[in-house]
């Protein structure tokens, strides 16, 4: 059995390897954990004690997974893939995930989420605002999995609910480059910097600030259309164009909460100065 950790970091890609390194070199003992074989070097270089874990394995290997739960805290950072089966294998994921944690040290869950949870509902979107998502979507996945590690004795969980991901090399310009007649060009965006992402996740470990849900996303809002079209120009790409005099649905998250809780100040509140 391995020697218990501080902090454990279920998923060490775009978000959850930079996070990792950063708790190396503030002097955390961390396990992380990568479904590449070809990865376990680079976490080993940069000073993570290395595991080989894919939840969605046939036979998941138990005892690297009871391993690498040693530990106080778990990240867990796995983005569902819907699109295959709708997130049924990911919800089987959580719950082999969740058994394995109930035979943990495991005492505290940061769950990274998403502001996907929230239907469009036209207006400013707060924390509360999941009970519209029971009425009008009671299948949520995300939610499912949310609540799957908020109720439990054994831990508290907070969950983050991240925005529209940008920064390092997730550039968003390059997703829409090209594209005809997309809708929605006036509607809002609600996007959030890699800094800022591991700046939250890093202050919540070192505040203590548990059994809480906090919406993480950028100050500002420009528009969709002015978003992506500065996006693509700073990628010299070309630019996407938008559907004139269209109905717009949206949701405004609002941050206050995170802000308020955690006496944060965004690296990049405006999402215009991504690029």
């Amino acid at each position: 059995m391995q020697n218990k950790a501080e902090i454990s970091v279920m998923g060490c890609g775009w978000l959850g390897l930079p996070l990792a390194e950063s708790l190396v070199r503030s002097g955390r003992r961390v396990n992380g954990s990568t479904t590449s074989e070809q990865k376990l070097d680079v976490l080993h270089q940069a000073g993570i004690n290395p595991f080989l874990i894919n939840l969605s394995d046939t036979l998941v290997d138990l005892q690297a997974l009871d391993d690498f739960l040693q530990a106080e805290v778990l990240v867990l950072n796995i983005p569902p893939k819907l699109r295959a089966d709708g997130g049924e294998s990911y919800l089987q994921q959580m719950a082999v995930l969740h058994k394995a944690l109930l035979a943990s040290p495991v005492s505290r869950v940061l769950f990274v989420s998403s502001t996907s949870v929230y239907p469009e509902l036209n207006r400013v979107v707060t924390e509360e605002d999941t009970t519209f998502t029971d009425e009008l979507d009671p299948d949520n996945v995300l939610l499912k999995a949310e609540r799957m590690f908020q109720h439990s004795e054994n831990w508290v969980c907070t969950v983050v609910r991240f925005s529209g991901l940008a920064g390092g090399d997730r550039q968003p310009g390059r997703f829409l480059a090209g594209k005809r007649d997309l809708p929605n060009g006036d509607a809002p965006v609600n996007m959030i910097h890699l800094d800022d992402c591991l700046n939250i996740l890093e202050r919540i470990i070192a505040q203590e600030k548990w059994g809480q849900v906090y919406n993480a996303c950028a100050d500002g809002h420009p528009s969709r259309r002015e978003f992506y079209e500065a996006a693509t120009k700073a990628l010299g790409l070309e630019a996407p164009t938008f559907r004139d005099m269209e109905e717009t649905h949206f949701k405004l998250i609002s941050n206050q909460k995170l802000k308020d809780d955690l006496a944060y100040v965004f690296s990049y509140p405006d999402p215009m100065a991504f690029f």
